[in-house]
């Protein structure tokens, strides 16, 4: 995949002065001996401010965007912490176990004790830093912690240099996607926004383009037996020539892309086609591409994306699952109520290689107002079952982020209907589409990872400062939502 971060980590020791600093380097040695993994290893232990711009300074030379401040014994509250405010990258803070009961006197660290002042510092400072669920730890413990935080710096970096290019203003009658972008603009993000008359323009430009037949033949390949419209293919080829080359032309500055694309309602009868199709492709290979202009969708599905290192897709939480599809196809093989299961679904956009099967089609939605033949160029079939992760970040009408999380799966059922959709399963589903998704306004599009994220997710939006208790994911049955009527009948 393309368009994704390489996080190139470093690590450098701290040593508080009346501490013996071999211990903090012996210490930060078996950490990189235990990791699997590159990790640049910053030769100076730092002790003082000194020792802070020296060590900087290696870690910049070395290439580093990442960095493990390592407190291998208690550390120097002001140098260590300084670590972060100076660097240019996420940072993450851990601290070392004692090692044996044996070695208790010179040997005994108090790093302990030390991550307390660290984190108490960092908060004086008010500097972003990524602390473990529990950061003190053997070194395989430790590695193990670095190898988490990963893909933690991993979106860090991506959303630090990344822009999203916006065709159109969005839908009439759409306001669900509409939020202020003020916040994204606090996050380092930059945003160009363009009419979709200028992607009709360059569009238009782009006819005849010599590549046109390579990038028909790959779809064919992609497609096989499910290329039911060869004659839209071309068009279709042209268009995702237009927005490939307009990435490159218009990303500027920054290394990472995604987009947030136009897609009705005059979209279809200008260009004669619709870009589900296009859009699947270009998340495939790493630049997700949202739909109905939506921007903060956009920038869940390169969150997403980053983590994963693997496609992702954009659904609406669409519709509930019939009593008799459940009775008939679910009671009994799964645990599930049916509160827990809704089907997610959009008219096209998601990977072929995350559908069990796909065809290219005609937009059924869109034809029954429009001709049939400017409705082509969705990608339809069941989504592949198995683990995924439900997610969106989103800002408030008042400029305020928040989040939400859930994980579940994907049921090997078949849906009976249309479009890229599927049978969706996430335990106590029911209370958190009310008293999360509805109570905290959120819009009926989600972002869709395969696999389970939740962990790297919630710490992820921490990190980028969406508040705690912004952050909704599904209470465990028994938890009670704030909202939530304490009187069951």
């Amino acid at each position: 995949m393309r368009n994704l971060p390489q996080v190139k980590m470093g690590i450098i020791a701290v040593s508080r002065d009346c501490f013996p600093m071999a211990l903090s380097e012996s210490r930060r040695k078996a950490v990189v001996a235990a990791y699997n993994g590159e990790i640049y290893e910053c030769p100076t232990v730092v002790e003082s401010e000194i020792h802070m711009q020296q060590a900087l300074a290696e870690v910049k030379a070395a290439g580093c965007n990442s960095l493990v401040v390592y407190l291998g014994n208690f550390g120097p509250e002001t140098a260590e912490t300084l670590l972060a405010k100076y660097f240019d990258g996420p940072v993450m803070y851990v601290a070392a176990a004692e090692e044996t009961g044996s070695n208790l006197i010179q040997g005994r660290g108090d790093a302990y004790c030390g991550m307390l002042n660290a984190s108490y510092n960092l908060k004086l400072r008010n500097l972003k830093a990524y602390i473990p669920e529990y950061p003190v730890g053997t070194a395989q413990e430790v590695a193990d912690m670095i190898a988490e935080f990963v893909p933690i710096a991993r979106a860090i970096i991506g959303l630090n240099n990344l822009k999203v290019i916006s065709f159109g203003p969005r839908p009439q009658d759409f306001l669900a996607c509409n939020a202020p972008i003020k916040q994204l603009y606090n996050l380092g993000i930059e945003i160009e926004e363009n009419s979709e008359l200028d992607l009709f323009e360059a569009f238009n430009k782009h006819a005849n383009d010599p590549r046109i037949p390579d990038v028909v033949k790959d779809m064919e390949a992609e497609l096989g037996e499910g290329n039911l419209k060869p004659e839209i293919l071309p068009k279709l080829a042209q268009y995702e020539l237009t927005l490939l080359d307009w990435i490159e032309a218009h990303k500027g500055s920054r290394e990472y892309v995604a987009i947030a694309g136009k897609c009705w309602p005059a979209f279809q009868t200008q260009f004669g086609f619709v870009p589900c199709y296009v859009n699947s492709r270009l998340t495939a290979m790493g630049i997700p591409v949202s739909c109905e202009v939506d921007i903060y969708g956009a920038v869940s599905e390169f969150i997403g994306t980053v983590i994963s290192e693997d496609a992702v897709t954009l659904l609406d939480i669409n519709n509930s699952v019939p009593a008799d599809m459940y009775e008939e196809e679910i009671k009994g093989k799964f645990e599930y109520t049916l509160k827990d299961t809704f089907m997610g679904f959009h008219c096209g956009n998601t990977p072929s290689k995350k559908l069990s099967f796909c065809a290219m089609k005609y937009q059924m939605i869109m034809a029954r107002a429009l001709p049939e033949e400017v409705t082509q160029g969705t990608l339809e079939g069941d989504i592949a079952p198995g683990n995924i992760t439900f997610f969106r970040l989103q800002s408030t009408s008042d400029a305020k982020l928040r989040a939400y999380i859930a994980e579940g799966e994907v049921l090997p059922v078949a849906t009976r209907s249309f479009g890229a959709i599927g049978v969706f399963a996430i335990p106590e589903m029911g209370r958190f589409y009310r008293h999360v998704l509805i109570e905290k306004n959120y819009p009926h599009h989600g972002a869709v990872a395969f696999g389970n994220f939740g962990k790297t997710l919630y710490e992820v939006f921490k990190y980028i400062g969406v508040e705690v208790d912004e952050i909704g994911y599904n209470q465990p049955k028994g938890v009670r939502y704030p909202t939530e009527n304490p009187f069951h009948n």
